[in-house]
Parts: C-alpha cells; sequence; structure tokens
C-alpha cells in the first residue's frame, strides 16, 4: 500500500500542485482547507507525513502542530511556512514539527524533504539488538523512544530524543551545533543554529537536577556541547 500524505493549506493552486506531484511520487494524499479540519483528520486518521501550512484559517498551523503532538499523535510533519522569520521555524520546530520550508519553494523539493523525513522515520523503527545507553542516572531506550532518569519516564518531542541519542552515543566528544544541525535535522539549517540551543535547553528540563548547572550537557563556549557522565 502507498504511504499517505495529509495536506493541509487553504490555497488551492499550492494544494494542486502538491497534491499532483505527490502523487505522481507515488504517494496517496488526502487534503485539508483549515487549521481545524486538519487537526480532525490528523488525529482520526492514520498518516505517514503531515504537509502543514503555517498560516491557515480556524486554527494556525504552530496550534494545529501542538495539539496533535499533545494528543500523542507522533506523525511526521512538515510545516509550510510564507515567512521568513527564524522565530516561526524555530517555534514550528520547537512544536514538535520534523522539518520546515519557505515559500516559495519547488514541488520537487517538498517530495524530496517529505522522502528524507520518511527514511529516518523508517531507521527509527525497533531493532532486535537496539542497545541501552545508561550515564549515571539516566537510562535511554531507543527502542521504546523513550529515557528513565531516577525512577522517572520522560517523554520528548521526535526531535528532542534524537538529539538526546546523538549526545549519548558520543558521549564525551564536543559536537559543533553544525554536526548536530546535520546529524539530527539530517540537512544545514543556515544560520539556525538557535534550534539546537532550544532543544539542548528542553532537554536540560528533563534531565538536569540544576539546569543553571547542567551535569549531563555541557557547553561548550565557542564550541558545542558535549555529553558527560557526572558520576
Amino acid at each position: 500500500m502507498n504511504q499517505k500524505v495529509l495536506i493541509v493549506d487553504d490555497e488551492e493552486s499550492i494544494v494542486t500542485l502538491l497534491q499532483y506531484n505527490i502523487e505522481k511520487a507515488g504517494f496517496q494524499t488526502d487534503i485539508a482547507y483549515t487549521g481545524l479540519e486538519g487537526l480532525e483528520k490528523a488525529v482520526t486518521y492514520d498518516f505517514d507525513i503531515i504537509v502543514l501550512d503555517l498560516m491557515l484559517p480556524e486554527l494556525e498551523g504552530t496550534e494545529v502542530c501542538k495539539q496533535i503532538r499533545q494528543r500523542q499523535v507522533e506523525t511526521p510533519i512538515l510545516m509550510l511556512t510564507a515567512k521568513d522569520d527564524e522565530f516561526d521555524k524555530v517555534l514550528g520546530l520547537e512544536l514538535g514539527a520534523d522539518d520546515y520550508l519557505t515559500k516559495p519553494f519547488s514541488p520537487k523539493e517538498v517530495v524530496a524533504r517529505i522522502k528524507a523525513i520518511l527514511r529516518r522515520t523508517n531507521k527509527q523503527q525497533p531493532t532486535f539488538e537496539s542497545p541501552v545507553f545508561r550515564i549515571a542516572e539516566l537510562t535511554i531506550y531507543p527502542e521504546q523512544y523513550e529515557a528513565v532518569i531516577r525512577d522517572e519516564t520522560l517523554s520528548f518531542t521526535r526531535k528532542e530524543f534524537e538529539l538526546l541519542l546523538y549526545l549519548a552515543k558520543h558521549k564525551g566528544k564536543v559536537l559543533s551545533r553544525d554536526q548536530l544541525l546535520s546529524a539530527v535535522w539530517n540537512y544545514d539549517f543556515v544560520g539556525d543554529t538557535r534550534i539546537v540551543d532550544v532543544h539542548v535547553s528542553h532537554l536540560r528540563d528533563k534531565i538536569e537536577p540544576d539546569t543553571k548547572h547542567p551535569i549531563y550537557i555541557k557547553t561548550i563556549r565557542g564550541l558545542g556541547y558535549k555529553m558527560e557522565d557526572p558520576s
């Protein structure tokens, strides 16, 4: 069965263009023209990925994204924005989007991003011998997509967990923001390294005993971040 894409956009010309090119690439599609309709479909039906416009009637794309994640729906989200504004990009990713594209964009680029996100998602499926990472009181379970610290099970957005896991796999190594962007987001965000800082801040809120004096994820001034074992 072909993978299914939900397109949420209120501009009919863009929807027609996206639908044609996405279906030409071998996917099935469904359409929603408002934020509320998109949210209802996203939480009711199974999709492999959601293409979500930022500016929508009834409910903005950022709120749709937020509510999708609050309802524990982990379908990957590719956000479309007409605003070439770093805050919007960071906010979208912060709320749980997996990727974004700024309008105007080429349909081929949308299809390429969809395929890239789905490849990453498929790689995240459980494997029989997936290792468990233990760092002091923190235990990371890649198969379950969760971590436990001090007997508390933590919840993460997809990108928060990927970032935590990548840092854990490279424990003791200083990783630049550009390295983390390339490894976790799988492409370059030119000038958008603040996205890494936002996600590191969220991870610290969840795993650090004192966020002002982190013991797990250390900032290496002028270089990047490093995961350390405080024990």
